[in-house]
């Protein structure tokens, strides 16, 4: 069977895109591309968007539904869908349509995810044929969070965050609060006042002391909003930022103690709570 020419896959097919959390953010120097050396974990969480897939016969590729006020060229499933199609040669187009669950601008990496949702559901769909690896090689040309979600996996990340080794967490239970404004990813990493001088540390030391973000000090001085809420997140456990934010989280043993702070919540930001994962749950959607 030739790329694109399955059959009976006509039905629309829902997949999940779940948010991650950068459990700590050390920026080790620049690079001389621009780009920046890092380590990092990502935690994968039981909180998703969710994509529907309708395929076409002609080649069209299309985004009814997706996040307010973003353009379909601009849209990352687009992007996704095209490259892949491109590369598979697929005859085959989409509509793809996003139920938006994950905060844009949050550092939660829900346009990434929804990007490998996307390059997964389709290589099946679409019958590409196309490796896991392979499709980690097309998401890392899409953006650096793409493959971590590709792969699956909790994972510890070095590089640009692109060299993953797959990492079983301990379950615990995450209070996320979005304090109602977005940070560009790009501004944050071109501060110049952004430490990029850290030293490196290894799986194990993090395991047994953490770590911390090396961006959280550039968003607290340039986004107030979001310093007022690792304030008041930290009056009530241990606060963090999650990549370059806006979002900021801290972890609890159980769902009760997580909600009773959510409970708690200003009325002017927004919150959930969600179980971390070690394993994506579109992997078992493939």
């Amino acid at each position: 069977m030739t790329a694109g020419s399955g059959t009976g896959r006509r039905s629309p097919a829902t997949w999940p895109a779940p948010a991650k959390l950068n459990l700590f953010l050390h920026v080790l120097g620049r690079r001389a591309d621009g780009y920046h050396e890092l380590q990092t974990v990502f935690q994968l969480l039981d909180f998703s968007d969710q994509l529907t897939f309708s395929l076409r016969r002609d080649p069209d590729i299309r985004r009814p539904a997706g996040l307010d006020g973003l353009a379909e060229e601009d849209d990352l499933v687009v992007r996704a869908a095209r490259l892949l199609q491109s590369e598979a040669g697929v005859e085959e187009g989409v509509e793809i349509r996003v139920d938006k669950r994950i905060p844009a601008g949050g550092g939660l990496g829900g346009g990434s995810s929804d990007a490998a949702t996307t390059l997964l559901a389709l290589n099946h769909l679409w019958d590409a044929g196309m490796s896991r690896e392979a499709l980690a090689g097309l998401g890392a040309r899409l953006g650096a969070d793409v493959p971590v979600f590709v792969q699956g996996r909790s994972a510890w990340a070095e590089g640009t965050g692109d060299r993953l080794t797959p990492l079983d967490l301990p379950v615990r239970w995450f209070l996320v609060i979005h304090p109602g404004v977005a940070v560009p990813t790009a501004e944050i990493f071109s501060a110049p006042e952004l430490t990029r001088n850290s030293t490196p540390i290894t799986i194990s030391r993090f395991l047994s002391a953490g770590g911390r973000n090396d961006c959280a000090p550039v968003v607290r001085n340039r986004y107030a909003e979001v310093g007022r809420a690792l304030d008041w997140l930290g009056r009530r456990g241990e606060a963090r930022l999650t990549g370059t934010g806006a979002c900021v989280f801290a972890a609890f043993e159980d769902e009760r103690q997580a909600r009773a702070v959510l409970a708690e919540l200003p009325a002017k930001w927004s919150g959930f709570v969600a179980r971390g994962l070690n394993r994506s749950p579109l992997l078992d959607t493939v």
